[in-house]
């Protein structure tokens, strides 16, 4: 396992936030991709207002490492819902595991499925109520 770590989700102030969390704790800006900067799909085109929102963003804080993205434009936000965890996985069949685990109960948000940025990136709330990403980040 590669690590736990905050993920902060914001409603269209991303890019705000990510200079905010620079300055106020002296964070190193690791990366940023906005949506806009995904490969395009034309049987989901995207609403030019979610062209600058921010898809994924990386941040190292000391010895940790903070994530933020935006909501999708039209996306439900709810203030206390804002904080989610990323648990990083090395294999497939580690994120399959944690996954199936952590449905017991709670609901699939986004199944398990390769992305452009991981092999198997999913989303599933636990029966606690806390959402949990979970990703692959296979190690060359």
């Amino acid at each position: 396992m590669s690590g736990v770590h905050p993920y902060l989700r914001m409603d269209g102030n991303g890019q705000e936030a990510v200079k905010f969390y620079e300055e106020a704790l002296r964070a190193e800006v690791v990366g940023v991709q906005t949506f806009g900067e995904m490969p395009s799909n034309p049987e989901f085109p995207l609403p030019e207002e979610a062209k600058h929102r921010i898809m994924h963003a990386m941040l190292k804080v000391g010895d940790t490492v903070l994530m933020l993205s935006d909501t999708f434009p039209g996306d439900a936000y709810q203030l206390g819902n804002q904080v989610d965890v990323a648990l990083i996985l090395d294999e497939v069949s580690q994120s399959k595991a944690a996954f199936e685990k952590l449905q017991a109960g709670g609901d699939v948000l986004m199944p398990l499925q390769e992305t452009p940025w991981s092999p198997s990136y999913g989303q599933v709330k636990d029966k606690f109520g806390v959402t949990w990403q979970i990703s692959t980040e296979v190690k060359d």
